[in-house]
């Protein structure tokens, strides 16, 4: 054996820093070598660090842990978790969760929900009965038509990610692309034949079933990996490539990666306008997705007014309402369907403002964001986290769109007796437990008293922060969007950031570089920590020069 091969295998290893070829049992040791490759670095150098942690006491050794230094590793990680949720701010998630006496018993069993929700599997391990529920709730919640009906094109129809929202805003593209590209709509194929075997679109003009996507510069970094894996044209990636000096925002210049937002983060409508209309008279189909709740600013677009003003401008390009025939001749069959396609990411808004307009229709809050749901006929998908304003241990949530929007499944799925609707093969049956367990426990009338609590919170912490800078004589750039659970402002010490979990973002400001932090008023956060945080922040070296 070579020496730099003896080398790796004497690496420090596991909770007793043994050299890793000692760490295997007899049954692992062939002729004298142990099975897989040693480490070729030692991991503890390579990787991240975790203080609170060191990393060799959770390595994983080929003989397990044994009892003493299993409890050792789970009570370091346990207590560094506990830690952090006590003082977690930074981020759209809900940590105060207390599933664990309830659903404890579920964690012994095998919950998957394979398939189309509304279709019975052979696999009977499912959850589906309470996912259906889960479903109806929020169709009822978002102003869809339910219970959803194959049959009726208007009502709706939808699943619970076993991601978060990135699943969702990545199958609402999908589905976005596949209908806006003239490709089989679910309700229109026949049964038993798979999409790919249908005869392609014909359409009117060469950019007919060529959609461009839209969104703004606070969007999710999921939609920039969502287009880029669908292969959707975004109008940067397009205008670049075709039309590189006739930006109409400023021609000339170079294409904007996305749409520009207001001061708040909202999408700015007027500029939308004008590039949507840019590719709309060239034929394009327009893709649009909006922010319900950015993930910074919590930033809340204004999804009415969006949908009016592209709705317009299809409308003068032929993009409203159109045919999409199949196979050869005038007389060949088709469907009727728009030119535009609007997809709302409500990561949090959707599971946390309709909570507030309640609370605002009864005089328990001043404001509540604008309309997002399906009570705009041009929305045609949205998506939510449960993870997020509900609270669950992992991420999850739920994707919504109509039944006659829906697109084909790619091929049969024989084997698990259901069709293969949904994004996932495998689903975690677990999630819709979790969420028909929250929302079994709490009614409307309890939601609306905690969102307005939430709202009462940012406002508070915004107050407090304001009168801080006040204090301090600095500007820390102290801020929050309208009716936004997030408050942003100055970075501060390092240390201040990790104890609170709070998330970062650059930020150019009139050709001055900055650097923000925001804190979440969720429902688990308490003006106490609240004010623990603002004690720190007094502190005369908090914010860095």
């Amino acid at each position: 054996m070579d020496r730099e091969a003896e080398t790796q295998r004497d690496i420090p290893f596991g909770p007793e820093d043994t050299p890793w070829q000692k760490t295997f049992s007899g049954l692992r040791v062939v002729g004298g070598r142990p099975y897989g490759t040693p480490p070729s670095s030692d991991p503890r150098v390579a990787y991240i660090g975790v203080p609170e942690v060191p990393h060799h006491k959770v390595q994983l050794p080929p003989t397990g842990l044994d009892p003493e230094q299993y409890t050792e590793a789970e009570a370091l990680f346990r207590d560094h978790i506990d830690t952090q949720t006590r003082n977690f701010a930074g981020y759209q998630v809900t940590s105060a969760l207390d599933y664990e006496g309830r659903l404890g018993h579920y964690l012994n069993r095998h919950l998957n929900n394979v398939g189309d929700p509304y279709q019975s599997s052979s696999y009977t391990l499912n959850s589906k009965v309470l996912e259906r529920a889960v479903l109806d709730y929020f169709a009822s919640l978002w102003h869809a038509k339910w219970p959803h009906d194959p049959k009726d094109p208007e009502s709706y129809w939808g699943y619970v990610l076993t991601m978060g929202s990135s699943e969702g805003n990545l199958y609402g593209l999908w589905n976005a692309r596949d209908y806006l590209s003239g490709r089989p709509l679910r309700t229109r194929t026949p049964q038993g034949r798979e999409a790919a075997e249908q005869a392609p679109p014909r359409g009117a003009g060469p950019h007919a079933f060529h959609p461009v996507a839209f969104f703004s510069e606070d969007t999710h970094y999921s939609l920039t990996k969502a287009v880029r894996a669908l292969d959707i044209d975004t109008f940067h990636a397009l205008g670049s490539a075709r039309y590189p000096d006739e930006n109409p925002l400023a021609p000339g210049t170079p294409w904007p990666r996305e749409v520009p937002s207001t001061e708040h983060g909202a999408i700015d409508v007027e500029q939308l306008a004008v590039l949507v209309r840019f590719f709309a008279r060239r034929g394009h189909p327009i893709l649009v997705s909006l922010n319900y709740g950015s993930t910074f600013k919590g930033a809340y677009d204004d999804v009415e007014a969006v949908a009016r003003t592209v709705r317009g401008i299809c409308a003068e390009y032929g993009l409203d309402k159109r045919r999409v025939h199949r196979g050869p001749g005038g007389d060949s069959g088709h469907d009727e369907r728009s030119g535009f396609w609007l997809h709302v990411d409500g990561a949090l808004g959707a599971g946390y403002a309709p909570y507030l307009e309640m609370a605002r229709d009864v005089g328990m809050v001043g404001q509540a964001p604008p309309a997002f749901d399906f009570r705009l006929p041009d929305v045609h998908s949205l998506t939510m986290s449960g993870h997020k304003w509900m609270g669950t241990p992992w991420a999850c949530g739920v994707f919504m769109t109509r039944t006659g929007l829906q697109m084909a499944p790619p091929g049969s799925a024989e084997y698990i007796g259901a069709a293969d609707t949904t994004f996932a093969g495998s689903r975690n049956g677990f999630s819709s437990l979790l969420m028909w367990d929250y929302l079994a426990r709490h009614s409307y009338d309890d939601l609306v008293r905690l969102a307005a609590e939430c709202d009462g919170l940012a406002a508070y912490t915004h107050e407090r922060l304001l009168a801080l800078q006040a204090r301090v004589g600095r500007d820390l750039w102290v801020a929050r969007s309208p009716q936004s659970l997030s408050i942003r402002f100055r970075q501060p010490r390092a240390d201040i950031v990790r104890r609170y979990s709070l998330s970062g973002e650059t930020v150019h400001v009139d050709g001055a570089t900055r650097a923000y932090v925001h804190l979440y008023a969720m429902r688990h956060l308490t003006r106490q920590r609240v004010d623990e945080l603002i004690g720190e922040l007094r502190q005369p070296d908090a914010f860095p020069r």
